[in-house]
């Protein structure tokens, strides 16, 4: 060995191998341009949500009556926040889809079939959020306006029959499954394989934290709900970082810099 040039174990090749990904010439352009948008993706969804907190403190919880009068109420003064609220909720949706495409790059490589699975299931989950949550929410609340507006009553009783579906719809069960359940299951098979490396324990461990947070909201306990926002927030956040700084890792291989 000459002087100078420290020893390297094989069990530390093995940890520095778990550490980063693998990079080539060939690839790692590519690579590394989708880690930067997906990091870039992962901290704008974060500050997204961060914004959306004190929107969503302001407005106050929505009812849990499938009652659509009750909803075009609630909604007519708390028109402005809740449309404000719903166009950064499409966006940091629309912002998970390259986040999940980084997180499945960096971590195919120990254990591709878990990743695929965690990779659907954010998609499946933009998908139904976009199509099912918001979409009812733009309903009601175009309709709350025009609730406002009517001063006949037949008008108005069309209006709440209208608004019926969309309220039942967002009070049903089936919708926490829709916006947290299949979301939180995403998160704790990642966090599981972020155990193994390229990420940090402490950011595993919160991503699993998030997911079974979010799998018990089901049960409509409003405490799990409360904290798997918060902790998904901050998981976000930290996966963001670690994303960019995986885009920085040159062709040389530079130190881990783990979160």
């Amino acid at each position: 060995m000459p002087d100078g040039v420290p020893a390297v174990s094989p069990a530390s090749a093995r940890r520095n191998e778990q550490s980063e990904p693998a990079f080539t010439v060939a690839t790692s352009l590519e690579e590394r341009w989708l880690y930067r948008v997906g990091g870039a993706s992962a901290l704008l969804l974060g500050l997204g949500y961060l914004a959306i907190f004190p929107l969503y403190a302001h407005a106050g919880a929505p009812p849990t009556s499938a009652d659509g009068e009750v909803w075009l109420t609630y909604l007519a003064d708390k028109t402005g926040t809740w449309w404000t609220i719903l166009a950064l909720s499409v966006v940091t949706d629309i912002l998970f889809l390259p986040v999940g495409l980084a997180l499945h790059l960096a971590l195919k490589r120990l254990h591709s079939g878990v990743m695929l699975v965690a990779t659907a299931l954010i998609g499946l989950f933009v998908a139904l959020d976009l199509a099912v949550t918001w979409t009812h929410y733009a309903s009601l609340l175009s309709l709350s306006a025009s609730y406002t507006l009517a001063t006949a009553g037949d008008q108005r009783s069309a209006y709440v029959a209208a608004a019926s579906y969309a309220s039942a719809m967002l009070t049903s069960r089936l919708l926490v499954v829709y916006a947290i359940v299949i979301l939180s299951s995403a998160f704790l098979m990642i966090g599981t394989v972020m155990l193994k490396g390229v990420f940090s324990k402490p950011t595993a461990y919160l991503g699993m934290a998030t997911g079974i947070l979010g799998i018990v909201a089901i049960g409509g306990f409003g405490v799990a709900i409360i904290l798997n926002a918060v902790c998904a927030t901050l998981w976000i956040l930290l996966v963001g970082y670690r994303l960019c700084r995986l885009a920085a890792v040159g062709l040389e291989r530079q130190a881990p810099v783990r979160v």
